[in-house]
């Protein structure tokens, strides 16, 4: 009985030692492969998330660069229409005008400038008046013309009215009879230039021709008009060199006198004079055609009031006196 008793708590006790090994395992292998499972899914997930993390600050950043475009905007814009509008539409072949307007202005100083002022210093003011309203009186059949193909016929009427008295009266137009009590019929300058400005035409570009001096596109065509006018329709003498020479001398250095002051107002002690007589000629065509308009004209520029006859007054008749535009 002992020796079986102590052979069964033998085998008992064997039992209980063989049995934890298998036992031992079977808990801890599951949790090895649970914490693998759960190890391997957290791997991969920590390096997705960052990825996932920057794409936050992606939109911060474009709203920082917005308000930098915002100013920069402006200043591009004025700085384009700036420099496209000053210069390059309105003067876009500057540079071979400033070189024409330098080769005329040497001539000018040199010859045409000298020969004008002792024009005007030795030869009598009685005489120099009737040679200036003599020319301008064989203007007035284009003033004429130009009034009606602006639908002016009261200024066309009155212009006959001057050709008229001044032809007959004022001795073939030497003395501007039709301008004093009792006609008071003052001069009007017009022509095909104004006509073309008037109907809206542009200016064109800029010129600076020798012999021509400051025009543009539309004053060279306009002017070109006004000279082929009285040959075309009339014929002799204003296609006679015996008449077109000794008119056109005596009317340059009737021109040329008349502006002594204003070229000299508009070239000396300036900076850049030729810029200088492109504003002013440019702003007394417009204030001629807006005075046909009856707009009232911009402010002038300096050396504007140099010249009286060069001003637009505005008065109860809406009557003027113009000369052509200043020459070189």
């Amino acid at each position: 009985m002992l020796a079986f008793s102590t052979a069964t708590m033998v085998a008992a006790l064997a039992v209980q030692a063989v049995d934890p090994l298998p036992v031992a395992p079977v808990p801890v292998a599951p949790s090895a492969v649970v914490a693998d499972e759960q190890r391997m899914p957290e791997s991969p997930v920590v390096p997705v998330s960052p990825p996932v993390v920057p794409v936050a600050p992606v939109a911060a950043p474009q709203t920082v660069p917005v308000p930098a475009p915002v100013p920069a905007e402006p200043n591009a814009q004025k700085d384009i229409v700036v420099v496209g509008q000053s210069r390059d539409a309105g003067d876009p072949l500057r540079g071979v005008n400033a070189q024409a307007f330098g080769a005329t202005q040497a001539v000018d100083s040199a010859v045409v400038g000298p020969v004008a002022r002792v024009y005007k210093r030795k030869v009598p003011s009685p005489i120099r008046k009737g040679i200036h309203n003599f020319l301008y009186n064989l203007r007035e059949p284009i003033v004429f013309v130009n009034f009606l193909l602006q639908f002016k016929p009261g200024k066309a009427a009155e212009t006959v009215g001057r050709f008229v008295i001044n032809s007959t009266v004022g001795a073939a137009g030497v003395i501007d009879v039709a301008k004093k009590r009792p006609f008071r019929l003052p001069r009007r300058s017009n022509g095909f230039a104004n006509t073309l400005g008037y109907h809206g035409i542009g200016n064109g570009p800029f010129l600076f021709l020798p012999l021509v001096g400051p025009t543009t596109v539309r004053d060279l065509i306009g002017g070109t008009l006004d000279r082929l006018l009285l040959p075309t329709a009339i014929g002799s003498p204003f296609t006679d060199a015996s008449y077109t020479v000794p008119a056109g001398v005596l009317g340059a250095l009737d021109h040329r006198a008349d502006f002594d002051e204003t070229l000299k107002c508009l070239h000396d002690d300036v900076g850049d004079p030729y810029a200088s007589s492109r504003a002013f000629y440019l702003h007394r065509r417009q204030a001629e055609i807006d005075h046909l308009h009856r707009r009232p004209p911009a402010p002038p520029p300096e050396c504007q009031a140099a010249l009286p006859a060069t001003r637009i007054p505005v008065g109860a008749a809406g009557a003027t006196e113009t000369v052509p535009p200043p020459g070189p």
